[in-house]
């Protein structure tokens, strides 16, 4: 039997993927299906091309480049937990990354979001950052992993 899932947001960053590790080693450990997130908004999606690593001259902001670069990064992330043996479902979704990730994590039944916590430090954590939001209206347990 195994125990309620484990929800991890990306970014495709690498801070993100050390998060996305601990992860993974949680959920192997307690048998529990693993549940990768990517937000993605149309104000963004150049930050999204470039986490992706797609080089492309003149691609116009809009929320379905967005996406598309967002479903790239879950795919690469669980494509790579999945060669591990790993259960793993992935989510994109339009939205505020922590929003989205409790969200995700409420509708899953989760019992736990692993986030990093780049971000944390200095003026970034008064104006809410990811980990800080989420730390304080999660539903479930939060891990906060060190990625830098």
């Amino acid at each position: 039997m195994s125990s309620d899932p484990i929800v991890a947001g990306t970014d495709g960053s690498a801070t993100a993927e050390v998060a996305v590790d601990k992860a993974a080693e949680l959920a192997r450990a307690l048998g529990a299906r693993l549940h990768v997130v990517a937000a993605y908004s149309s104000a963004s999606s150049g930050a999204w091309m470039a986490a992706a690593a797609m080089t492309v001259p003149g691609v116009v902001d809009d929320a379905s480049a967005a996406r598309q670069a967002a479903e790239e990064i879950v795919d690469r992330t669980s494509a790579r937990l999945r060669q591990r043996g790993l259960q793993v479902a992935t989510h994109v979704c339009q939205g505020e990354p922590a929003e989205v990730l409790m969200t995700v994590a409420d509708g899953e039944n989760a019992q736990m979001i692993v986030v990093g916590n780049r971000g944390m430090a200095g003026a970034r954590r008064v104006l809410g950052s990811v980990p800080n939001r989420v730390s304080h209206h999660a539903k479930c347990g939060v891990l906060i992993v060190p990625t830098s």
